[in-house]
């Protein structure tokens, strides 16, 4: 049996792992698999050494309050892969804390090659630390084209692979006539960590009060991951609004989508999800104020969007930090949802973004061709 360790450091990483694992799967019935990983890796019936939750953080300061904690982990982990001998250790994003993984198992044992998917964002911040990569990967997979000067560069073998989020799928059709009740979706993406949830709900909430004495026609859905489900359902239990729903079924969720006319999303790559499924939005995201001003110093890009990133304007309005509070975002959504003619050019511009991020067939179809390439 030839080995695949899947190494990943949260929900979004499991996700785009679970894709990628799920090709390799179909091809390939003589490969045994390991992983840090979540609920969809699960699904797979891929066994996870401890709960992802257990390195999941967010930003700078959580990192540095938990520093001690990871560094065991990573210790930990490390000792796990090598115990399992795999043929190739597969890492997946949270690249503060898979990287340093992978570096140490090259480190222990040469023999292991070592894909990285997702390249560090080294076009935002750290260009650096491409020379630094290079001395333990083998392959680093790319999700965006203009990533790949940065590491032809340095002799970084790479391959652009496109955003799995953007593969074209047969989605089932799902009954959804419960969330409908005629009046019209707006979905709602709070974030996977807890932390995000815990910036990000209390002002969501408030913001659906104002569009419910605005306009009371909505529904808004918010989803939720397996994990973090109950943390959202807890702040809206508070509440005595009619019109809110939780949803953290995959298949409903992207049913749920599919019909939104809108959506509030949480910086991240789930608003690529939503750009494919052609739902107009708008961007927000909180955090602390040190976190904060630290990404202000460290990074060198002017929006937070990759859409944004790309085109280097606001095809999406981002409300970031001071400017994601209720008002507005209620100001945002509500001007949106009265002016067609700016979603309309909203929609168009992304769509033809998205094409020049698509691959010729799928991301994790390219993905897994080259970690089987690795496996004789």
């Amino acid at each position: 049996m030839k080995k695949i360790f899947v190494l990943t450091g949260e929900p979004s990483g499991d996700k785009l792992a679970s894709e990628v694992i799920s090709q390799i799967k179909t091809k390939r019935e003589d490969i045994e698999f390991l992983s840090v990983g979540g609920t969809h890796l699960e699904k797979l019936g891929i066994k996870t050494i401890y709960d992802q939750k257990e390195i999941t953080y967010i930003a700078f300061t959580d990192i540095l309050l938990n520093f001690l904690k990871i560094k065991r982990k990573i210790k930990d982990t490390v000792y796990e892969v090598l115990k399992f001998k795999p043929d190739i250790l597969f890492s997946v994003d949270s690249p503060d804390f898979t990287l340093r993984v992978a570096k140490l198992v090259k480190k222990k044992d040469p023999k292991i090659k070592i894909i990285h998917f997702i390249a560090p964002k080294v076009w935002a911040w750290r260009e650096g630390r491409v020379k630094k990569m290079k001395e333990f990967l083998d392959h680093i997979l790319l999700l965006f084209r203009f990533e790949k000067e940065y590491f032809d560069r340095e002799t970084l073998t790479n391959t652009f692979v496109g955003h799995p989020l953007l593969d074209k799928k047969n989605y089932e059709n799902v009954q959804i006539d419960q969330f409908l009740d005629k009046k019209n979706i707006i979905s709602i993406f709070p974030g996977s960590r807890d932390s995000e949830i815990n910036y990000h709900i209390p002002i969501l909430i408030s913001f659906i009060k104002k569009m419910n004495i605005k306009d009371p026609n909505y529904n808004f859905i918010f989803h939720a991951t397996d994990k973090n489900k109950e943390l959202i359902t807890s702040y809206i239990l508070k509440e005595s609004i009619k019109n809110i729903e939780v949803i953290n079924d995959d298949k409903i969720k992207t049913a749920v989508l599919k019909k939104s006319i809108f959506a509030v999303v949480k910086s991240g790559t789930v608003s690529l999800e939503v750009c494919k499924m052609n739902v107009p939005s708008i961007i927000i995201y909180k955090m602390n104020f040190i976190n904060f001003y630290l990404a202000k110093f460290l990074l060198n890009i002017k929006f937070a969007n990759i859409i944004n990133i790309i085109n280097n304007k606001e095809v999406i309005p981002e409300l970031i930090q001071s400017e994601c509070n209720a008002d507005e975002i209620f100001k945002s959504v509500y001007f949106f949802l009265k002016n067609p003619d700016l979603i309309a050019k909203q929609k168009k511009e992304i769509k033809k973004t998205l094409e020049t991020l698509t691959s010729p067939s799928s991301s994790s179809e390219e993905a897994s061709n080259i970690i089987l390439s690795y496996i004789s």
